[in-house]
């Protein structure tokens, strides 16, 4: 039920031509083998308001039906859970960190059917959907409004509909496209920028305030991996409209910093030392925006080789923020900005640079990308992108740099339009660690004007310790 038709039938046609083996589809080995399995969660379900979602489902709707017309379909079948959600302009807690919530969208050239177990669906929700031209129906009864579906085509994208019920689809043609929603979710419109803007200012003043506690902290002792993840976590809960974090935090320190997606546990979790560095990669959903920032802290003392890979993480990062380019590159062109530096040294990170952020919604948003592997997803200004370069050396440490940037227009010439990066993300970059000989003079001028513009949208909002703390960390180099 959940695997993808495009990837079933690539895995059908591998096996039958290596081995002659056939695949049976007809049955859920689930249903045999996963005994106690959990009901789909019957948390309520809620209205992200306009002024937050900045458009109305109507009008996203008409959009999407356009977009099909374009590609001779009548309709299409949504699947994934943050286009559901970002579709209707609704929001849910089914799924950890992601205000998302379990349900499909039919959506038809006159009509859209929301299929989600009703008791999750309050009166109040249900009345807006009629508003908006959407009907409703049991989540389980997804499979019978393929089956009774009336027109004569239907797109279902083969990367995101299920192989089960694409064979149960009763239109008489499928196409096989990319669904359009994913590409309308990553323009924001000027109300979902305003409120990535307000969460970012939100987000940076809890950041602050705990790298203001930090270090004395850590300095006196008894702060671990997992007890520093619970101090941001709860000052940044005492901010306005938030409403959980966006992903389990990475706090990796020492070598733990290496291990790029390492999440510490009880087993794990260990005490912070007044030396090397921490990584902490952290972030927040508020309701008016998402959130998606790593910094790499000194704790205190460090070797001449942290501090050059963390000069060389610096550069890369400033390198793609200083970045001008044509509206349609791709951001597989622009990757190797980020990287520059550190390939001349023969060091390389192997995970993406970048990804969309959703405006409270996923913090992992295509469909474009920043990364070495192609993706050919058109940079296009409205679009939020993280850049993330890092480097990692096992056993030792890690150090990763992320801003959540948005792209916006640069300039237009006789070659076309172009586009450039402008930082969302709020907060102190460590300059202790820098090597300042190493870095070229464009990249300090962009360090010390990105620390005056936090420190401005950020000091009215301090006490003055926290704000002569900022004051020094964002001073120029």
């Amino acid at each position: 039920m959940v695997t993808a038709v495009g990837d079933t039938e690539m895995l059908i046609a591998a096996l039958r031509r290596e081995g002659g083996i056939t695949v049976r589809t007809n049955f859920d080995i689930l249903d045999t083998i996963w005994t106690d399995r959990p009901a789909i969660p019957d948390n309520k379900v809620t209205i992200h308001p306009m002024i937050y979602a900045g458009e109305t489902a109507q009008s996203k709707l008409t959009r999407i039906r356009q977009a099909l017309r374009q590609v001779h379909a009548d309709g299409m079948l949504v699947s994934a859970l943050d286009d559901v959600a970002w579709t209707l302009n609704l929001r849910g807690t089914d799924v950890r960190c992601n205000p998302v919530f379990v349900a499909y969208l039919l959506i038809d050239s006159q009509h859209a059917t929301l299929y989600c177990n009703q008791e999750k669906l309050s009166v109040d929700v249900t009345a807006y959907l009629e508003e908006q031209g959407v009907t409703t129906a049991e989540y389980a009864e997804v499979g019978k409004g393929l089956k009774d579906y009336f027109e004569y085509n239907i797109l279902l994208d083969p990367k995101e509909t299920s192989y089960t019920l694409a064979k149960l689809s009763g239109a008489k043609e499928i196409v096989r496209q990319t669904s359009p929603i994913p590409a309308m979710k990553a323009v924001k419109n000027q109300t979902e920028i305003d409120g990535f803007r307000n969460a970012m200012i939100k987000d940076g003043i809890a950041i602050v305030k705990f790298l203001h506690w930090l270090r004395p902290a850590v300095e006196a002792g008894g702060q671990t991996e997992m007890s520093i993840d619970r101090k941001l976590t709860a000052l940044r809960a005492e901010q306005p409209l938030f409403r959980d974090i966006s992903f389990d935090t990475i706090a990796g320190y020492g070598p733990h910093g290496a291990i790029v997606h390492y999440e510490a546990t009880p087993d794990t979790d260990v005490p912070l030392q007044p030396r090397g560095f921490l990584l902490l990669d952290s972030g927040a959903q508020y309701q008016d925006g998402t959130t998606d920032i790593t910094r790499t802290i000194a704790l205190g003392e460090l070797t001449e080789e942290e501090r050059r890979v963390y000069t060389l993480v610096l550069k890369g990062h400033i390198q793609l923020e200083l970045c001008k380019f044509p509206q349609g590159a791709s951001g597989t062109q622009l990757d190797a900005l980020a990287r520059q530096a550190m390939w001349r040294e023969g060091m390389n990170y192997m995970h993406g640079t970048g990804h969309g952020v959703g405006s409270y919604l996923n913090v992992h948003e295509g469909p474009h990308q920043i990364r070495m592997e192609y993706v050919p997803a058109p940079l296009v200004a409205g679009m939020t992108v993280t850049d993330e370069p890092g480097l990692y050396l096992p056993d030792r440490f890690g150090v990763r740099i992320e801003n959540t940037l948005l792209i916006t227009p640069y300039q237009e010439t006789e070659f076309g339009k172009f586009l450039q990066f402008e930082s969302l993300t709020l907060c102190p970059i460590d300059t202790a660690p820098i090597i300042r000989d190493e870095m070229l003079q464009e990249e300090i001028d962009w360090l010390n004007a990105y620390h005056q513009k936090v420190y401005a949208a950020l000091a009215s909002h301090l006490d003055e310790d926290e704000k002569e703390w900022l004051r020094e960390h964002t001073k120029a180099i």
